[in-house]
């Protein structure tokens, strides 16, 4: 099983000198890209100084995560790509779980190892975690993060799982499968991209795994912190455009009726709370998505509703009036 392990960049160079070195020494036997999105530092004189075995496709603009993916994986021939963050640090023995789980499954379409936290090693790391889901609502959280609350890793969640969405921040992903969905959607951008795909990739029968054998170190807020009004306003417009596209219409519209009125009551505590900015990105987030609701609505995936992933209702719910704070105490609200 070829694999290519692509890591897409936009001036990270000082994030490549320090993570490229865990990768070069713990992936033998993968193939190593680069795909530069235009950078205007020194990344890519860096990458051909000191790592001449990467190898490195140059985009001639900055198309954010998803078109710069999508443009440079048409340049990468392997079975499986694994889409890496320049700011994640792998670990020794990192790529081998991941594949025997492929080699066995041949329904397994996309996988994602378990991610930690850079900075506090011990705890589960905000973009990804242990294995995404979605609430009733299309609100993602995942097992050991259910908005800012992060769990301490006691070998809780090591085990392999059907999930419903694998991170971006390192997913591997079937080469056939990627490209017969299309690849990502690049009216996202950037942030909830690799939802919309794993939801793309289920309504065609595929399946998404997390495996927690396989373990890296993800530092990050590199490109948008988690409390930048930009990634507020990209995370509630983003999922609005996945739940139009990904549900059959009768639901998507009643799902979409209810956000309306709960995204409104985020944007009212973002009032009290004095961020002022992140109450405006949510105003923005909805213009963007009333304005692209007709190129949304057409191109949707025509799926059944799946709700055996739907582990709640509404994870606000559970978290703000239940204040359910772990993934498994989900199952006594």
């Amino acid at each position: 099983m070829r694999i290519a392990i692509v890591i897409l960049n936009w001036n990270g160079e000082v994030l490549l000198e320090r993570y490229l070195p865990s990768v070069v020494q713990y992936s033998q036997g993968a193939d190593v890209y680069v795909v530069d999105n235009a950078s205007t530092d020194d990344s890519v004189a860096f990458i051909k100084a000191n790592y001449p075995t990467i190898q490195i496709v140059q985009n001639k603009e900055n198309g954010g995560f998803t078109k710069g993916y999508n443009i440079g994986l048409k340049n990468i021939d392997a079975d499986v790509y694994c889409l890496l963050n320049s700011d994640v640090e792998v670990t020794e023995n990192w790529l081998h779980p991941i594949l025997e789980v492929f080699s066995k499954n041949k329904d397994a379409a996309i996988i994602q190892p378990k991610i930690l936290d850079m900075m506090r090693p011990e705890y589960f790391e905000y973009a990804g975690a242990a294995g995404g889901f979605i609430d009733k609502l299309g609100y993602p959280f995942c097992r050991g993060r259910i908005f800012q609350e992060l769990e301490k890793d006691n070998g809780q969640y090591d085990d392999v799982l059907e999930i419903f969405w694998a991170t971006g921040a390192c997913m591997f992903i079937r080469k056939e499968v990627f490209w017969s969905v299309n690849g990502f959607d690049e009216h996202y951008f950037a942030h909830q991209e690799e939802i919309d795909l794993c939801w793309r990739a289920k309504n065609k029968g595929h399946k998404v795994f997390y495996v927690g054998a396989s373990k890296v170190y993800h530092l990050g807020g590199s490109t948008l912190s988690n409390m930048n009004p930009k990634k507020t306003y990209l995370n509630f417009r983003n999922s609005l455009f996945s739940i139009t596209k990904n549900l059959p219409r009768k639901k998507a519209l009643t799902i979409i009726g209810f956000r309306l009125l709960l995204d409104g009551i985020a944007a009212l505590r973002f009032i009290f709370q004095f961020k002022f900015n992140h109450c405006f990105a949510i105003l923005r987030a909805h213009l963007s998505f009333y304005r692209n609701f007709g190129k949304m609505y057409k191109v949707r995936e025509k799926a059944n509703f799946i709700p055996k992933y739907y582990l709640t209702k509404s994870i606000v719910w559970q978290h703000f009036v239940h204040h359910v704070r772990n993934f498994n105490d989900l199952v006594k609200h």
